[in-house]
């Protein structure tokens, strides 16, 4: 439990090739369903404060209450994911931290002095999140998210679908067809 932050509830892993990912989780971890967003459509990025037209792919699933969170960019455009690859790392690239205060957590860390890496915006202005510029060492860049919007049912469907998960379906599309 972070005594500015709350508790982590998500690790997020930054990988090259998501479909391998999600493999590996499935059949080694036994971690599932995940809920897999080819193209992530978001309101608007920015990374280090400029505006950046950053593609995506995602996929959610949880263990216990933990959120893991696989994400594969998809495009060469600035941000923390692709400075992350570009340094040569694959894995484990931040934690997330939610909130339904999101603007007084956001107001909270830069008084704290936290500087923004890159931020956005997805599904409207319930949607924000924000990493901050905090990696001493791989997997060390927090992230804060406003679960206030419709990611907060999303995230529970999520949760909800991993404590009853039998191993079908192990792959669920968001927004097509499932597998």
């Amino acid at each position: 439990m972070s005594r500015i932050f709350g508790a982590v509830r998500q690790n997020g892993y930054v990988v090259r090739d998501i479909h391998a990912a999600m493999k590996h989780w499935i059949e080694v971890m036994g971690v599932g369903p995940w809920y897999y967003m080819d193209r992530v459509a978001t309101d608007w990025f920015r990374h280090r404060g400029q505006d950046s037209a950053v593609e995506m792919s995602i996929a959610l699933a949880n263990s216990g209450d933990l959120q893991i969170e696989l994400i594969q960019q998809r495009n060469d455009a600035p941000s923390l994911y692709k400075e992350f690859l570009d340094a040569g790392h694959e894995g484990l690239q931040h934690m997330s931290y939610w909130s339904h205060d999101y603007q007084a957590l956001y107001d909270k860390a830069l008084r704290l002095g936290y500087r923004i890496g890159h931020e956005g915006q997805i599904g409207g202005d319930k949607g924000r999140f924000a990493y901050f510029d905090t990696q001493a060492h791989p997997g060390t860049i927090i992230e804060i998210s406003d679960i206030s919007g419709t990611k907060g049912p999303f995230f529970e469907k999520v949760r909800q679908a991993a404590l009853s998960w039998d191993g079908t379906r192990p792959i669920r599309e968001v927004g097509g067809r499932t597998s």
